[in-house]
């Protein structure tokens, strides 16, 4: 295996941080790359640069995300039994996206603002004016949970253990999350579960039971919205329902507190901005938030499957073939970006790729994740008058979702 194959696929490396050495390297010589795999994996296309990210990202009739959207090989047993929203493309995408997205359409999210920001306003409360903790335990991990719950109408003492599952799932490279790391354990007993691991039975278990009890008496909540038909009388069948509550639970928590973390990292290292943000508008806020979504690039990166044969800058990229669509990249890509190695707060316009941006696949929390870490920013500046590091931090392994999950500060209230 070459230096490079070896670097993006190991999920060690990113414990370091972003390989973004590598990553300027092949944009700039070699953007669409074969690379290696590890264990027996057959290889993939890497995607480096944002012009072809995003011709990949909308050219679903050449690039299908029905195969699976991670590295890994599925046969088509395990592609069907894992099938979630995003393997799936048009027109099922669309049919089943229309069915769940009531709940987070712009209109709807607008109107959570008042209860995000009682709950920001509750997870600072519930730090008891202490001022030294663990940020992402005590404030990125709380705030995300809450809502999710709220939104979901389950019971807060549920609300733990249930993000602590989801840990386990979206964190199946990290031995700090899971018993059942993918590529240190043989997973292949669960390779027919969301991300090959036997915590999604506990997971499927508890959403059933949320499930029948609202056939039984419905709620005003998300889940009971799911079980009701749409205007055209089309229903989710179970299977849907529990995949779904359990990508809910996985990446509904995950990727808004990973991006939390990296927008305080910011504020540590730019205390001025810290201090500016109970002034800024919110129109700077906004482009603060999407600086921050560009700059964190949670989700690194996601995989599509070649439908035909095509050719992408000079490359013969064969039907069947994996394509990982390298969004860490191209967020950072200096065609699209001007000196993207610098943080600005202020960057317009910021056409980002985080969340999916620009495709079908947007992903379906973008905008109550936008409000969560946009109100909690403020909420943060509000409470406090200073912020610093207060110990070392540990990054997520992960060769897909970054993120730091350990970050002591030490805080100055007001």
């Amino acid at each position: 295996m070459d230096n490079y194959s070896r670097v993006l696929t190991s999920h060690d490396t990113y414990v370091q941080g972003v390989p973004h050495d590598v990553f300027r390297e092949l944009r700039a010589n070699n953007p669409v790359a074969w690379t290696e795999e590890p264990a027996g994996g057959r290889g993939f296309w890497s995607l480096t640069k944002y012009d072809d990210i995003l011709y990949a990202s909308r050219h679903t009739e050449l690039f299908s995300s029905r195969m699976g959207i991670r590295m890994e090989d599925m046969d088509e047993e395990e592609t069907e039994a894992r099938r979630t929203l995003m393997e799936m493309d048009s027109p099922e995408h669309t049919r089943l996206r229309r069915l769940v997205a009531r709940p987070f359409t712009p209109r709807a999210v607008h109107g959570y603002e008042d209860s995000v920001r009682e709950l920001a306003r509750e997870v600072l409360e519930n730090l008891d004016g202490a001022t030294q903790f663990d940020f992402v335990r005590s404030v990125a991990r709380e705030l995300p949970m809450k809502m999710l719950g709220g939104l979901l109408g389950l019971p807060n003492e549920d609300l733990d253990w249930l993000v602590s599952r989801g840990d386990a799932l979206i964190g199946n490279s990290d031995p700090e999350f899971t018993d059942y790391v993918v590529d240190q354990t043989d997973t292949s007993a669960y390779r027919l579960l969301p991300f090959r691991s036997p915590v999604a039975l506990e997971l499927f278990e508890y959403a059933q039971r949320a499930l029948d009890e609202r056939r039984v008496t419905p709620t005003h909540d998300v889940l009971s919205a799911l079980l009701e038909p749409n205007a055209d009388g089309e229903r989710l069948d179970d299977p849907t329902l529990l995949n779904f509550f359990t990508l809910m639970v996985a990446a509904g928590n995950d990727t808004t507190r990973y991006t939390m973390v990296a927008g305080l990292e910011m504020f540590i290292e730019h205390p001025e901005l810290f201090a500016r943000l109970p002034q800024m508008d919110e129109r700077e806020l906004k482009l603060l938030v999407d600086e921050v979504l560009r700059w964190s690039s949670t989700t690194m990166h996601f995989r599509r499957t070649v439908v035909e044969d095509t050719e992408m800058r000079g490359q013969s990229l064969k039907k069947g073939d994996k394509v990982v669509l390298w969004y860490v990249s191209a967020n950072f890509d200096e065609d699209q970006f001007d000196s993207p190695y610098e943080f600005r707060p202020d960057r317009a316009p910021n056409d980002h790729v985080s969340f999916g941006l620009h495709s079908a696949h947007l992903c379906l929390g973008a905008h109550l994740a936008r409000l969560e870490l946009r109100v909690m920013f403020e909420e943060m500046a509000k409470a406090w008058s200073s912020v610093e590091v207060d110990g070392p931090s540990e990054r997520f392994r992960s060769n897909f979702i970054s993120g730091i999950k350990k970050l002591p500060v030490k805080v100055t209230w007001r």
